[in-house]
């Protein structure tokens, strides 16, 4: 089994950016999907955005088009968030997650790191 840990979370002011990282241990994390979502307090976690296993696909919420980058590096094993330009409404707690195909569930998960945007 996987085990992700993700980092790089903090309070920024609103325009500022970020970089979260997934850091997999247990199996190589190429075998999965890999998925950021985030849950905002009182809201139900959502999908950000997701990367294929090599890394040629990616897809995102609409609300973090052109804002946001997903990227992976396999030799490290870890899946990178880079989020641009960040508003208040990108206040959550950020969770990476892997799947091993498209439609299967997301069935591991790290346990979050906070994001805080401040206006």
């Amino acid at each position: 089994q996987v085990q992700l840990v993700e980092s790089g979370g903090g309070l920024v002011q609103a325009g500022g950016s970020l970089r979260l990282s997934c850091a997999a241990s247990g199996r190589p994390f190429s075998g999965y999907i890999a998925g950021w979502f985030r849950q905002a307090p009182g809201k139900e976690r959502e999908f950000v955005a997701r990367i294929t296993w090599r890394g040629d696909t990616t897809h995102y919420t609409n609300s973090v088009k052109g804002r946001f980058t997903i990227s992976r590096d396999n030799v490290k094993n870890t899946v990178y968030l880079q989020m641009n330009s960040l508003q208040p409404e990108d206040t959550a707690v950020y969770y990476c997650a892997g799947q091993t195909g498209y439609g299967t569930s997301w069935s591991v998960w790290g346990q979050g790191t906070q994001v805080t945007v401040s206006s």
